[in-house]
């Protein structure tokens, strides 16, 4: 053995351990990727063939396609009408299970998450049910229907990208390891996501913690501001009753009364109808007035400077603002304030700590310490971060208001983009970078937040992992260890093998993350196929499919992480729920993968 293999190892050893002590894997992996050019153990071309990789491409275009999804509603609509209506946590769960795994099948699973979390915590906090009763699950049936499409999952596009790779370089492997087809997945994953869903509903959700929210531990002393809203002639609110429109299921959120005529109606009945201009007022914490701001046809009551056009709004932002005793407008009504001559913005509500506001929000009478919550120009914060006028300004996340008017033209791009990747009439990564470009030019999304919707710091970990793939091949480390593993399995035949493969693949992911386990793995499941003397084919959708199951730890799997704070998990809950379906999995794709793909 030469001194590469002892160096690349040595490289493995120390990125997986900065992996495992939550060092970010886009800079250890690149790291890593040019200290193994400097010493020449890959070309410059072979440490950089993974930013040019079809597969990694496609995975940075479906970020671009499931963002403009969120933006104009479409996501968050679905999301809302999947949860309306029911009244147990056991129906809230039959309902995840019949929907998201589909939905996780088409689009990337982390936005999915994304949108799924405040929906589902939001109908938690109404209902008075733990949102660790839901939260992993959630995450749980979105993993499992990634694993049934070529792009479900990041980590199905990484292999893909794997084999084409392999296949282009290694003729003799041409025909074991050509590209994936859409559903050729399928075959396995879907059994497996039946199998996955049944675990969940039968035996565990029983498993589930039932633990208070950390997000809910802070309510009593979370911002409460009050804001008029005003239902416009367009709002789908008008001629429903309160109830029914879901103005009493908001989280941290109380309507207060309701202004018809300049007649204040207080207390509001659940059976109250809604009609055009009636006025709203609300006290509710930051994030629920975002969403209010949401529905369309529903604008807040602000002075003057407010602007009511979704278009317009657009080119604002959401910032809150704590006033000062420098501040001139102390002493005022903000009706009469003027904040929008003064710092171009308009008050859309106000918090005064200790204080229950009541009235409309344009006759408060300005305090050193009111909380503004402002509609500003995009550069507000940066103008004002030093104004002597403030004592702290800052953003308010995820406040863009959608774009409704597009939601049709982003679902037919959609089913066009699946269309078109089934059909095989074009190459995937044309395909999704096609429907993401038309996603922005029919102004589903801006350019500007299509830049920003992709996760730069999973593309390059994906890229990087490439060149390491390709290190530990030249170095000899793959032959190395493919020998010494298949000494150990080689006894318990080719299924012994495949589920030895199975369980290395899981436990790297447990560690490092689904992506980086299912780059590094691939190499040394072709190499020990290779020293079995089988058809490498089974071994790789082994990888694929070990790496995207993954249900150990919060990071093994990005949506695992997304639901471990909101949830309140711990490690061990991850254990509890997560090991006894990671070994249902392993049985069934160790018994069902030599069924379609042949040894």
């Amino acid at each position: 053995m030469g001194w590469e293999i002892f160096f690349c190892f040595g490289i493995l050893v120390l990125v997986l351990g900065g992996l495992v002590y939550n060092r970010p894997p886009d800079v250890l992996l690149l790291g890593a990727v040019v200290i193994l050019a400097v010493v020449r153990i890959i070309t410059p071309e072979e440490a950089l063939s993974g930013f040019s990789n079809t597969s990694m491409l496609t995975v940075g275009a479906l970020y671009i396609i499931a963002a403009a999804l969120r933006e104009t509603g479409a996501l968050d609509a679905a999301g809302s009408w999947l949860l309306k209506g029911a009244r147990s946590e056991r129906t809230v769960l039959i309902r995840m299970a019949g929907s998201l795994p589909v939905m996780s099948a088409f689009l990337n699973n982390t936005p999915i998450v994304a949108m799924f979390i405040p929906i589902v915590s939001g109908w938690c906090k109404k209902h008075r049910i733990a949102p660790s009763r839901l939260l992993l699950p959630l995450s749980y049936l979105s993993i499992i229907g990634g694993t049934c499409t070529l792009i479900g999952t990041s980590t199905n596009l990484v292999v893909n990208g794997l084999m084409e790779e392999t296949s282009r370089s290694n003729p003799e492997l041409s025909q074991a390891l050509h590209p994936m087809g859409f559903f050729e997945l399928s075959y396995v994953g879907l059994p497996c996501a039946i199998v996955g869903i049944i675990y969940l509903l039968v035996i565990g959700h029983r498993l589930l913690p039932n633990r208070k929210d950390l997000i809910e531990k802070f309510t009593e002393s979370s911002r409460e501001y009050l804001v008029n809203m005003r239902v416009q002639p367009n709002c789908r609110l008008v001629g429903q009753m309160v109830q029914e429109a879901g103005l009493r299921q908001l989280p941290g959120l109380f309507l207060v009364e309701i202004t018809r005529d300049d007649l204040a109606i207080s207390p509001v009945l659940p059976d109250f109808v809604l009609k055009s201009n009636d006025i709203l007022t609300f006290t509710g914490v930051v994030s629920t007035i975002v969403d209010l701001e949401k529905i369309l046809g529903l604008v807040p009551v602000a002075d003057k400077g407010y602007e009511t056009h979704a278009a317009k709004r657009r080119e604002h932002a959401l910032c809150e603002a704590v006033v000062s005793k420098a501040c001139p407008s102390i002493g005022k009504s903000i009706r009469n304030a003027d904040f929008r001559a003064l710092y171009n913005a308009a008050v859309v509500a106000v918090h005064r700590g200790g204080t229950q506001l009541t009235g409309k929000v344009g006759d408060i009478v300005l305090r050193e310490g009111d909380t503004l919550l402002l509609q500003a120009g995009a550069h507000f914060i940066r103008a004002h971060r030093n104004n002597s006028h403030f004592l702290l300004v800052g953003g308010v996340d995820d406040s863009r208001p959608l774009r409704h008017e597009k939601a049709i033209w982003s679902l037919i791009l959609l089913v066009v983009l699946i269309t078109l990747m089934v059909s095989g009439v074009i190459k995937i990564v044309l395909a999704a970078f096609l429907i993401a470009g038309l996603m922005v030019a029919t102004r589903c999304i801006s350019a500007s937040h299509a830049r920003q919707s992709i996760d730069w710091q999973t593309l390059v970990t994906i890229a990087a992992a490439f060149g390491i793939a390709k290190a530990l091949i030249n170095s000899g480390c793959v032959d190395s260890i493919s020998v010494f593993f298949t000494s150990l399995t080689g006894g318990l035949g080719p299924y012994g093998v495949l589920a030895g493969v199975y369980i290395l693949t899981s436990l790297f992911a447990t560690m490092v993350g689904n992506n980086a386990a299912a780059a590094l793995l691939f190499p040394f499941a072709v190499a020990i196929a290779g020293q079995t003397g089988v058809n490498p084919r089974p071994f790789v959708m082994c990888v694929t499919f070990a790496a995207s199951a993954s249900f150990l730890s919060p990071v093994s799997y990005q949506t695992n992480l997304m639901v471990y704070g909101p949830g309140g998990y711990r490690f061990t809950d991850f254990v509890r729920v997560g090991l006894p379906l990671n070994l249902l999995l392993l049985i069934c794709t160790t018994v069902l993968i030599p069924l379609v793909w042949h040894f």
